[in-house]
C-alpha cells in the first residue's frame, strides 16, 4: 500500500484535454485531430460530466492546479473553460493559488479570446511559439506568423499575470549561432517560463515518413548538444533557471501542475486520450481514456466516463516512472519522497554498479539523501536513464 507524505495532504492537479486544432502539425504525435466543425457543445457537455464522474470518486481533494492542454484548448468557447473552472471549484478544495493554465496558439482566432479566458479564471497561459522564423514556422505546420507570434506575446504578458511559451531548436538547418539569435530576441519579449525544446522524430507524424526516406535531416547529435547547453547560458542572462531538462523559470515561476508529473504527485485527467496517475484506497492506479474524440463522447454519455484503462500500478513500476520523472528536474530525486510516493527505497530502485559510474563520472551526483542529474548527465538523460533504472 502507498502512503501520503509524511505530514503532506494528497493534492491533486487536475488536466483537462480537448483535442481539436486547426491543423495537424508534421512533428507532433499528440492526441489531436482536425475538424470541419467543432461540437462545441458536445464535447463541453461531455467534459463536464467526465469530470463530475472522477471528482465522485476521488472526493474533495485538495486542488492545486488546472491544465487545459491539447489539441488546441483556446479553440474552446470561453464559456466552456469557465464553465469547467467553476465545476473544478465547487467538485474540490481549491488552493487559495491554485494555477490555471490554458495552451494557447497565437493566431488571430485565439488572441481575440485571450480576456475571456482571463475572465473566465485563466490565469496562467502557455503560447506555443515554436519558433521566431517565418520559413520555419512553415516548415513546422505552424499557423501563425511571426509577427502574430510576437502580438500574441505582448498581449498575453496584458492580461494574464503569469505567461509562458514553447520554442523548437535543433530544427533542419538551424545553426548554434543561429539558435542564440532567436533565443535572445524571444527572451527580450519577456515571460516569467519557457518550454525548450528539441525537435525529435515521433512515430507516426508526417516528419518520421520524411525523415526514413532523407527528405528530413537534422542538426548532428553534438551540434544539437551544443544547443542545449548555449539554451541556459542565453537564459540565464534574462533571471530563468533550468528547473527541468527543457523548462526554464524565474524563482518561483515554475509550472506547479507540472511539477506534479515530475514529482510523481497524483493527476486526473479527463478528456479524449487523457491519462492519469491516482492513489485511490490506498493503492496507486493508472488511468486513461478512449482516444478517438467522438467515440470518448459517445462512451461519457452512456457511462458518465470515456475510461478505456485502469490498471493497479505495482512498487517496481511507481519506482520506474518516479525515477524516468524525477531525474529530470534539476533539485532531482528525494529518497524520503521517493519511497513515500511509490513504497520502494530509492536505492533499490536503480543499477548499483550504473550508478557508481555515472556518479564517477560526473553525470549524476548522490549523497545518500538526493539524486541528481548533473549538466552532462542531463544532455545524456534517456540513455542514461535506460540503464540506470532496473
Amino acid at each position: 500500500m502507498i502512503q501520503p507524505l509524511p505530514g503532506a495532504a494528497p493534492g491533486l492537479a487536475l488536466y483537462i484535454h480537448w483535442p481539436f486544432c486547426l491543423a495537424k502539425c508534421p512533428y507532433c504525435d499528440f492526441n489531436s485531430h482536425v475538424r470541419e466543425r467543432i461540437p462545441q457543445a458536445r464535447f463541453a457537455q461531455a467534459l463536464r460530466r467526465e469530470l463530475a464522474w472522477e471528482a465522485a470518486r476521488i472526493g474533495r481533494r485538495r486542488l492545486n492546479s488546472i491544465f487545459f492542454g491539447g489539441g488546441t484548448p483556446s479553440l474552446m468557447d470561453p464559456e466552456t473553460v469557465a464553465a469547467l473552472i467553476e465545476d473544478a471549484r465547487a467538485l474540490f478544495d481549491p488552493a487559495p493559488d491554485c494555477e490555471i493554465t490554458l495552451e494557447a496558439n497565437p493566431t488571430s482566432i485565439e488572441l481575440a479570446k485571450f480576456r475571456d479566458f482571463a475572465a473566465a479564471g485563466v490565469n496562467r497561459v502557455s503560447i506555443g511559439v515554436q519558433s521566431l522564423h517565418e520559413d520555419d514556422l512553415r516548415a513546422l505546420g505552424r499557423q501563425h506568423s511571426a509577427g502574430q507570434a510576437v502580438a500574441a506575446l505582448e498581449i498575453g504578458r496584458s492580461v494574464f499575470p503569469r505567461i509562458s511559451f514553447d520554442l523548437i531548436y535543433a530544427r533542419p538547418g538551424q545553426t548554434l549561432a543561429a539558435w542564440r539569435d532567436e533565443l535572445r530576441e524571444a527572451l527580450a519579449l519577456a515571460a516569467d517560463h519557457l518550454s525548450l525544446y528539441q525537435l525529435t522524430i515521433e512515430r507516426g507524424t508526417q516528419f518520421a515518413t520524411l525523415h526514413a526516406r532523407g527528405a528530413l535531416v537534422l542538426p548532428e547529435l553534438d551540434d544539437a548538444a551544443a544547443m542545449y547547453r548555449a539554451t541556459a547560458e542565453e537564459v540565464g542572462k534574462f533571471g530563468l533557471l533550468p528547473y527541468e531538462i527543457s523548462n526554464y523559470a524565474v524563482p518561483g515561476g515554475e509550472s506547479r501542475h507540472n511539477l506534479a508529473y515530475w514529482r510523481y504527485g497524483d493527476y486526473a485527467g479527463i478528456g479524449p486520450g487523457a491519462h492519469g496517475r491516482l492513489v485511490l484506497g490506498g493503492e496507486r492506479i493508472a488511468t486513461r481514456r478512449h482516444r478517438a474524440p467522438e467515440e470518448w463522447a459517445t462512451r461519457v454519455e452512456r457511462d458518465g466516463h470515456g475510461t478505456t484503462h485502469e490498471d493497479p500500478i505495482d512498487a517496481e513500476t511507481a519506482a520506474r516512472e518516479a525515477l524516468l520523472m524525477g531525474l529530470r528536474l534539476t533539485e532531482g530525486i528525494n529518497a524520503a519522497h521517493f519511497a513515500a510516493r511509490t513504497g520502494m527505497a530509492l536505492h533499490d530502485a536503480v543499477d548499483e554498479e550504473v550508478l557508481g559510474q555515472a556518479v564517477a563520472e560526473d553525470y549524476l551526483a548522490w549523497d545518500g539523501q538526493v539524486l541528481r542529474a548533473l549538466p552532462e548527465g542531463l544532455v545524456r538523460l534517456d540513455a542514461l536513464l535506460g540503464a540506470l533504472a532496473r
